[in-house]
């Protein structure tokens, strides 16, 4: 029987000494995260994705985050309808980036794990290193209906999920044969290589935010990617989180994730996010996405759902960062100091606006020492 392999330093740190990681978030699908109907809203074509990647590579950016995603919301866009299979388009990105981080998304129930351990460890050697897991235990029925899959009851999932990741795990480490026979899974003399790049394993990430679904998070991976729906509560989900992971003898990280909307002047960012996500938001999508995540998911209570509506046209339920780059600098500071160890965010338009972002809030981050320069 293998071992579990380590986290080398370096992949724990994500290749740098950033106090805050930055990742973009979404732009493997069609609007990325704004469910609006402006005409620049995001592509999602590959070679809009290409350039983000190496543009995001070159600025020093820690890492990408994609969706999983089979099918779109509907409305007037069908919001984020056209979507990159996660692995696929990973692998491809990590081939001509040289320092990005890449996640894949994986919804555990849909994917066979022994598949899945070989085409993580392929995606690994492509990128040397630098390929991360994102697990999803599953909450979108439309989607497992294509499948022809009924999800299991919410606590069940994450049982299942235990068991899938025990075996994908196990295949990334053990040189001998085994068998498994448990609740889920009865396979016979599996093994597998080659294993993960450099005798490390992949960060393995996943969003539960239900009681159950932080539990699952704290005990079998680390990171823990969890809404961010203000300062003090999130605060307080990270220090709670990190006490967990100390009882089971293991460590934790806490990400959050938004959306951010950066221009010269506050009147400016104010006046554009109110154009895209009110005046412009595709309101039959953010529905189709709150009835879904009412009826199938645990992340969100009811209040919140429907407090924070505009959240979820403007970037999908995530943190807001509207505003100057002083005041976006502000806001990811104060995510710093909340003790959170990463950030990942969106825009409309990934490569429009990405670019003000680098020059003139990433100096500021770096100016009070939360960042490091790009290399």
């Amino acid at each position: 029987m293998g071992v579990n392999l380590p986290l080398s330093r370096r992949r724990v740190d994500l290749y740098n000494d950033n106090g805050l990681k930055l990742g973009l978030f979404g732009s493997n699908c069609s609007s990325g995260r704004a469910a609006t109907k402006v005409p620049e809203r995001w592509s999602g074509s590959w070679e809009d994705n290409l350039r983000l990647a190496q543009l995001a590579d070159e600025a020093g950016i820690d890492f990408m985050l994609p969706i999983g995603r089979w099918r779109g919301y509907g409305g007037d866009t069908n919001f984020e309808g056209n979507s990159f299979e996660t692995i696929t388009w990973a692998t491809g990105l990590l081939a001509q980036t040289k320092r990005l981080n890449i996640f894949g998304t994986v919804h555990a129930p849909l994917i066979q794990p022994i598949f899945a351990a070989k085409q993580f460890s392929t995606a690994d050697h492509v990128g040397r290193g630098r390929f991360g897991l994102n697990l999803v235990c599953g909450w979108n029925q439309d989607e497992f209906d294509m499948f022809g899959a009924q999800q299991r009851d919410h606590d069940a999932r994450y049982e299942y999920g235990r068991a899938w990741l025990d075996i994908v795990k196990r295949l990334w480490s053990s040189s001998d044969e085994f068998d498994v026979d448990d609740e889920f899974f009865h396979m016979k003399r599996v093994i597998g290589d080659p294993k993960p790049y450099g005798g490390t394993r992949p960060v393995i990430m996943n969003a539960g935010a239900s009681p159950v679904g932080r539990e699952f998070g704290i005990a079998n991976c680390d990171l823990i990617f969890t809404p961010l729906v203000d300062l003090e509560s999130g605060a307080k989900l990270v220090r709670e989180s990190k006490a967990r992971a100390a009882e089971l003898n293991k460590d934790v990280a806490v990400a959050g994730n938004g959306f951010v909307v950066c221009r010269p002047t506050h009147r400016e960012a104010e006046d554009y996010l109110h154009h895209y996500a009110v005046d412009n938001a595709d309101w039959g999508a953010v529905d189709r996405l709150l009835t879904l995540n009412g009826l199938h998911s645990q992340s969100f209570t009811r209040e919140q759902l429907e407090k924070f509506r505009e959240r979820w046209s403007a970037g999908h339920g995530g943190y807001p960062l509207v505003g100057t780059p002083d005041e976006v600098a502000d806001g990811l500071a104060q995510i710093h100091e909340a003790g959170y160890y990463g950030f990942c965010f969106s825009f409309v338009n990934y490569i429009d606006e990405f670019p003000f972002f680098r020059d003139e809030v990433l100096p500021r981050l770096e100016a009070r020492g939360i960042r490091s320069p790009a290399r």
